[in-house]
């Protein structure tokens, strides 16, 4: 078996993982801004609860959304350098690409914001987070559509 036969039998593999990896990640990308908005509006009220906010950024990070969005990216490696699968003459796996991009800065964005949040430098309100939440559902529209359509 050569390569090519190896990975068209793979492929499948890689795709449900793909899936899998992308579900995951997109769960941590729309509940961290949320954890954030609440960290942020009871940081006054109730500041004996700021370190279970931080731990559980932290973890949803750690353990969930950073391992999930590595495996979303090394499948997704896998599955555009398998021959034949991606037609690079349209357009559609070029407005992917550079969704996953954005996602992938976003993800690295709530980063930062949680370290500041530990570090109690917040610099966004509650309702800036609200915003910044609806980021990863404009970036899955483009990139559900650029799929399926495949324009």
């Amino acid at each position: 078996m050569d390569l090519t036969d190896m990975m068209f039998t793979l492929y499948p593999y890689a795709k449900a993982l793909h899936i899998m990896a992308v579900l995951s990640w997109m769960a941590g990308l729309f509940y961290l801004p949320r954890l954030f908005v609440y960290h942020v509006e009871q940081a006054k009220k109730v500041p004996e609860a700021l370190p279970i906010f931080v731990t559980m950024q932290d973890k949803l990070h750690r353990l969930i959304m950073r391992p999930a969005m590595l495996v979303a990216w090394a499948a997704g490696l896998f599955i555009v350098a398998t021959p034949g699968i991606v037609d690079w003459g349209l357009l559609w796996p070029w407005t992917k690409g550079i969704a996953v991009i954005a996602m992938t800065g976003f993800h690295f964005w709530l980063w930062s914001c949680h370290q500041r949040l530990q570090a109690g430098e917040n610099q966004l309100t509650g309702r800036q987070y609200r915003m910044m939440n609806e980021v990863p559902t404009l970036l899955m529209v483009v990139i559900v559509v650029s799929v399926i359509f495949k324009f």
